[in-house]
């Protein structure tokens, strides 16, 4: 299993005494459970993710075995090259939608012209550099780079604005009528960062009140919410060391 790069129980035990506020946040997810998901490549992990995006995971899974169906040793065997060998009709057929076909297909081809970095080289790149590369795909937006970021990488300082879940849970815990842009969210995730406190009240007093609303969003937005909280958790404690 891969690992992060810091010590879950240290910086929980940490961000809990110098954050009654945020610790009420960590009472409610529960113990730290985000495990990153093994990445055979960055191509492999974004395929899977377009596969993914608007289904449910039980369906994205079969039709994501279908499509690995094709090739030697199923999963393990998907590359970029074998991709571009196989017909339209061949992944139409594992019930690929065209708009995901297209998708592949760019990732295939950006993969095999070196613009998509290997494995190795995306652990080298700062966030931003990844981002960029990886929004050139078609299919692929801000909000699955820094899925792959998070839960590939295991990257601690990364805040999906585009997450739907993220806002909902701050309008919660800030009792607000409306949900808060974007521009809202990052510029108080950013007071907090000046004040070397990140996420110190990042989902504030309402804490609970929010991961009761987290909790009905679904099995990938309870997900994400919870690695943001600890994401943040780990932020701080590099801050503060």
């Amino acid at each position: 299993m891969p690992a992060f790069g810091f010590e879950p129980a240290e910086a929980i035990a940490h961000l809990r005494a110098v954050d009654p506020g945020l610790a009420s946040v960590i009472d409610a997810a529960g113990p730290f459970a985000m495990e990153l998901k093994k990445a055979r490549s960055v191509f492999a992990a974004l395929a899977e993710a377009i596969v993914y995006q608007q289904l449910s995971n039980k369906a994205a899974a079969t039709i994501f075995g279908r499509l690995c169906g094709n090739f030697p040793r199923g999963p393990a065997g998907l590359t970029a090259e074998r991709l571009l060998e196989l017909s339209d009709a061949r992944i139409r057929a594992a019930g690929i939608s065209r708009p995901k076909l297209k998708s592949l297909r760019d990732l295939a081809r950006r993969t095999t012209a070196g613009e998509i970095p290997t494995l190795a080289r995306a652990r080298r790149m700062t966030d931003a550099e990844i981002i960029e590369r990886l929004i050139a795909v078609h299919g692929i937006g801000r909000w699955s780079a820094e899925m792959f970021l998070m839960f590939r990488l295991g990257r601690p300082d990364v805040l999906p604005l585009d997450d739907y879940s993220l806002r909902k849970a701050y309008a919660v815990a800030f009792r607000k009528r409306t949900l808060p842009s974007q521009v809202v969210c990052a510029d108080r995730h950013r007071a907090y960062e000046l004040a070397k406190v990140c996420g110190g009240g990042w989902l504030g007093s309402a804490a609970q009140e929010a991961f009761e609303v987290i909790d009905g969003l679904g099995e990938r937005d309870f997900e994400t919410i919870t690695a943001v909280v600890h994401a943040i958790v780990a932020r701080t404690e590099a801050r503060w060391a």
